[in-house]
C-alpha cells in the first residue's frame, strides 16, 4: 500500500484557501442515510478530503477511516476532529494504490468521489469487497448534466455518473435507493448553488 503518495492536485486545491473548501458541516444526502447506519458502526470514506463527513460520523458514535490522497486535506481533518473532540482514522493514499481488509467495514460512504474511468470500476470493486454481509454503501456524485452548471464537480464528462454506470460497477450490491435528481448545495465556497446529482445505496 502506498502510505506517502506525492504532493496531489487536492493538495494544491485545498492549500489555495485558508478555510474549508466544502465547508465543515456533513453532506445532507449523507445525514439523512445515516439513519441505516447500526450504532457503533465501522465506517470506511474513501476521498474524504478535509474530513467534514468522516468527523460527523465519529460524532454520531461511529469509527470512521478516512482514506485520502492529500496529505493537506487530512491534516485539515485531523485538526476538526481535534476541535470536536473525536477520533478520526485517517491514512494517506491514492486509492488506486490501496487496500481494505476484505470485509472489514459496516458500511462505505463515497461523497463526491469522483475517479477516471480507467480506475473507477477498479476502486468501486475495492469498495465493494471492504464491506461485511449486509454492510451498505452510500454515494452521492455530480451526474453528467453537472456540466454546465457552476456548483462543483469535475469538467470531464466521463467523471461524471450515471445510474446505469454504478448499476454495472456495484452489480454484487442489492439496490435500496437510486435516482438523478435536482437538488441544491450550500457545501463551503466548493459547492454552492444548483446541481445535478446522483444518488444510490445499496447493500452487500
Amino acid at each position: 500500500m502506498s502510505t506517502h503518495p506525492p504532493p496531489s492536485f487536492w493538495d494544491q486545491n485545498y492549500g489555495a484557501s485558508t478555510g474549508f473548501k466544502y465547508g465543515e458541516r456533513p453532506n445532507a444526502f449523507l445525514v439523512e442515510q445515516a439513519v441505516r447506519f447500526t450504532p457503533g458502526s465501522r465506517i470506511l470514506l474513501p476521498g474524504d478530503g478535509e474530513g467534514r463527513n468522516g468527523v460527523w460520523l465519529a460524532e454520531q458514535g461511529h469509527a470512521a477511516f478516512s482514506v485520502d490522497g492529500s496529505a493537506v486535506g487530512l491534516a485539515r481533518a485531523q485538526d476538526l476532529a481535534r476541535r470536536r473532540g473525536v477520533t478520526l482514522h485517517t491514512t494517506h493514499a491514492e486509492l488506486a494504490d490501496w487496500s481494505s481488509e476484505p470485509a472489514g467495514f459496516d458500511a462505505v460512504v463515497a461523497i463526491y468521489l469522483h475517479l477516471p474511468p480507467a480506475l473507477r470500476t477498479a476502486v468501486h470493486r475495492k469498495l465493494v469487497q471492504a464491506l461485511r454481509p449486509g454492510g451498505l454503501l452510500v454515494l452521492e456524485a455530480f451526474h453528467p448534466s453537472q456540466l454546465p452548471l457552476a456548483s462543483g464537480g469535475p469538467k470531464d464528462v466521463a467523471m461524471l455518473y450515471t445510474l446505469e454506470l454504478l448499476r454495472a460497477d456495484f452489480a454484487g450490491l442489492r439496490e435500496l435507493l437510486a435516482e438523478e435528481t435536482d437538488t441544491v448545495l450550500d457545501e463551503g465556497p466548493g459547492h454552492q448553488g444548483p446541481a445535478r446529482v446522483t444518488r444510490w445505496v445499496g447493500q452487500r
